[in-house]
């Protein structure tokens, strides 16, 4: 079974957020594929799909943001599951807004949900689909506003090809396609 991780933050405030983008780039995966989410004790939302006949489980960790090792952990455990199969959905300040980058390993780059997976898995060896979101345009401007808010008009535009680029991207990597092969394709 493959896995994907969309990371976020859990309720109305947060939906919709810039940090939030792991949620709603599983949510577009999702709706591509007809799957709905539901709760779980395993600290998620989950959706079991098929792929072109590959099992799949997409999960929300409904953890918050800072705690999203416990929910993969706990999935991971209950499915028997290995670190390499999984795929998170995470954003990244340090990248251009609207671009996607593939990664298959490294370390959080002071993102503290992908922190919090690699201290509950032990590992910085998974993949990673990784949403730009850019740099606050103003250097007064707390991070944390910038994050935690919400995407301007304009924004959203460019977003929306982001998110139908990462669903293409998702399927690829189910279908079998490997880290050169996608990072050739969507890393911009």
């Amino acid at each position: 079974m493959k896995f994907i991780f969309g990371l976020g933050n859990i309720g109305e405030k947060y939906d919709q957020t810039r940090h939030n983008i792991g949620f709603m780039a599983i949510d577009a995966f999702a709706a591509a594929h007809n799957a709905t989410f539901s709760p779980t004790k395993q600290f998620a939302l989950t959706a079991k799909i098929q792929v072109d006949g590959v099992p799949v489980m997409l999960v929300k960790p409904t953890t918050y943001m800072n705690d999203s090792g416990k929910a993969v952990r706990a999935i991971l455990d209950y499915y028997d599951g290995d670190v390499t199969d999984i795929m998170v959905l995470a954003d990244d300040m340090d990248m251009p807004f609207g671009k996607l980058r593939f990664r298959a390993k490294g370390s959080a780059g002071g993102h503290n949900g992908l922190k919090s997976i690699m201290a509950h898995t032990d590992s910085q060896t998974f993949l990673r689909l990784k949403f730009g979101l850019g740099h606050p345009e103003h250097e007064k401007q707390v991070v944390i506003n910038y994050v935690l808010g919400h995407f301007s008009k304009a924004e959203s535009e460019i977003v929306e090809t982001m998110l139908a680029r990462s669903t293409q991207a998702i399927s690829d990597w189910i279908n079998g396609a490997t880290i050169a092969e996608l990072s050739n394709q969507y890393n911009g």
